[in-house]
């Protein structure tokens, strides 16, 4: 089943053990919610033309129900470069006067991070449907500010959260939930760059402008911008959110080569109702590991990313005569031959793995503008759906909400050297994806 065929078949209860009340807001995704909406187009205003918003326009153009009508910089080369696509569009310098359009219903907002909320909320507040980038807020009040303030309104907002529309990562937790890697015991985050994280700037007054990321003042560093992705997978999978987190960072490599504050190497670990632990590691001065998610289960483990399951038994590879002798062609013995009555079964270290859907392309996480395949398209096609039709999908917002808040909390942990847990005023109702 390739990844077409998969997310076309998401809206279908009983579908490889993929249902809407497990994941309902796959909907959009469905044949049926693109006939509802089909000939209609969602006129869309952009908020950040850097990066990350010129990401979202090159899968914005590819789709026939959306018409951009307004694009929005303070930097206008970004702005320009934007243009481009949209010669047509009208161009705002400020994103007070794009909001006051009244012929834009939605809005993607892809800025720094410490303007995420405040632009979410005066979208909300004037009445437009509201994309914004992860992560939520720069703050814990700030989410649930924004959080009440979509219940308010009874808008419609999503975070950029696309592991949540990724085909993958939806049929391993569907294969997880069925129970096929057992009882999950442990969840592995990590994600390794060699990269300064900086930008070229064209002139120095530039620089906290375009290399936010790497100032206090604006970011929340490798927690908000990196880990926030993946924090999801434990819920995800456990069914549960983590009881508490403890967190060591540090400027360990790039402070000497100018005058950043958030750190360039993080660690933390999530600890869950159970028992169960969730780690994260990101270290942004060696990349030999890349990014990897991993859930251990008693029986298996599978790799989000790669879209491989591993069996803790896998089958041995032929009779225990044919290991044995390749191993002695080879001149590699081992004693645990000699200690037993019938040769050794093959370990699950060197088991091969078998892909849990076929056509998988494995994101490596080098990039720090986006990634194909990765459900970013589909995340903005279920936001374009839910733009024109005016509905938000369920449980998309809470699970993006807690990914942002336990984030912060681990940055906040990491300050103060704590063990820290989730105040009950950020607590919001949750259903637990299982």
């Amino acid at each position: 089943m390739n990844r077409k065929e998969f997310l076309s078949d998401c809206g279908k209860i009983g579908f490889a053990g993929v249902t809407l009340s497990l994941f309902p807001w796959l909907q959009s995704c469905s044949d049926k919610a693109k006939q509802e909406v089909k000939g209609e187009k969602a006129r869309i205003g952009i908020i950040g033309t850097g990066s990350r918003g010129c990401f979202h326009i090159k899968h914005l153009v590819q789709m026939p129900n959306v018409e951009v009508v307004a694009l929005c910089d303070n930097y206008r080369p970004h702005l320009e470069d934007a243009a481009q696509y949209y010669p047509k569009a009208k161009l705002y310098d400020d994103y007070r006067h794009l909001l006051e359009q009244r012929d834009v219903e939605g809005v993607i907002i892809a800025t720094p991070l410490y303007l995420h909320a405040p632009m979410t909320l005066d979208a909300l507040s004037a009445g437009k449907r509201v994309f914004c980038e992860k992560s939520m807020g720069y703050t814990l009040d700030e989410c649930l500010e924004v959080y009440n303030k979509r219940k308010e309104t009874n808008g419609v907002l999503f975070i950029g959260q696309q592991r949540l529309f990724d085909p993958k990562y939806i049929k391993a937790m569907s294969m997880i939930h069925e129970g096929k890697i057992g009882d999950v015991v442990g969840v592995r985050n990590y994600w390794y760059r060699n990269n300064n994280w900086r930008r070229d700037v064209p002139s120095p007054e530039l620089e906290r402008h375009i290399n936010w990321r790497l100032y206090s003042e604006y970011s929340r560093g490798l927690m908000t911008e990196l880990a926030c992705h993946q924090l999801q997978n434990g819920s995800w999978a456990l069914g549960m959110l983590p009881e508490q987190v403890m967190g060591s960072g540090h400027l360990v490599h790039w402070l000497k080569e100018d005058k950043r504050d958030v750190y360039d190497c993080v660690s933390a670990i999530f600890t869950y109702p159970n028992g169960v632990n969730m780690t994260f590691e990101s270290i942004i001065s060696n990349k030999h590991f890349g990014m990897g998610e991993q859930i251990l289960g008693t029986n298996g483990t599978i790799d989000l990313v790669t879209g491989m399951y591993y069996s803790d038994e896998p089958a041995p590879k032929g009779s225990g005569m044919h290991q044995l002798i390749a191993q002695i062609e080879s001149g590699v013995m081992s004693n645990s031959v000699f200690a037993g009555t019938s040769w050794a079964a093959e370990s699950s270290p060197l088991a091969p793995g078998v892909p849990i859907m076929t056509n998988v392309k494995v994101v490596t996480g080098e990039s720090t503008v986006g990634a194909e395949a990765d459900g970013s398209r589909e995340l903005l096609e279920a936001f374009i759906h839910a733009t024109i039709t005016g509905r938000q999908p369920e449980k998309v917002l809470e699970e993006s909400y807690y990914a942002t808040q336990f984030a912060l909390l681990a940055d906040k942990a990491m300050h103060e050297n704590q063990i820290l847990r989730l105040d009950e005023k950020y607590k919001i109702p949750y259903t637990p994806l299982k």
